[in-house]
């Protein structure tokens, strides 16, 4: 058996004028740009998920950059020992396009470890850093699709990984995230 509530002040007053429900709609819509003057803008506080992602392809990249320089040393290893083992008559053309092949594999050597300690600083980065790692960021996807699109069906997962950098760098989260005020 249950007894009724029993309210020891009586039955509840009228509420007061303007309070509760139903409410009028303001006579005014929203402010525009969506923000009162004078209030702070929110900003984000935890990284969000484009950002991490972003940076999680950077390391990937920089990843991917290790292994192929590791098969960009051991070919010109192997180009070393082939000019090394080349006949005392070799036409000149040989041994220029020995050489070539040389001077051509350490450009590649450098390219590829200027990329790595690129996107390894960037990645480090984005979780404190400004405006200037997320416009690195861009440039550093962009520069890794004009690289991976001169050697496009071994660069093929370079192509897509540039892209989602860069898409990733672009999007108004990471803006936001970018530009909050660090203290």
């Amino acid at each position: 058996m249950s007894y009724p509530p029993q309210n020891p002040y009586g039955p509840p007053q009228g509420q007061q004028p303007g309070y509760g429900y139903p409410q009028q709609p303001a006579p005014y819509g929203p402010y525009p740009g969506g923000q009162m003057p004078g209030m702070q803008p929110q900003y984000p506080m935890a990284m969000p998920g484009g950002v991490k992602v972003a940076r999680a392809l950077m390391f990937v990249l920089a990843g991917l950059n290790l292994i192929g320089l590791v098969g960009t040393v051991i070919g010109l290893g192997s180009v070393s020992k082939a000019a090394h083992h080349t006949s005392p008559y070799a036409t000149t053309d040989t041994m220029s396009m020995l050489d070539f092949g040389k001077g051509f594999l350490i450009f590649a050597i450098v390219l590829i470890v200027i990329f790595s300690a690129v996107a390894i600083t960037l990645a480090l980065q984005c979780a404190n850093g400004g405006k200037g790692v997320r416009t690195g960021a861009i440039i550093f996807g962009v520069g890794t699709l004009l690289v991976s699109l001169m050697t496009f069906p071994l660069g093929l997962a370079h192509t897509v990984l540039g892209i989602l950098v860069i898409a990733f760098m672009s999007k108004d989260e990471s803006n936001a995230w970018f530009g909050r005020p660090r203290y």
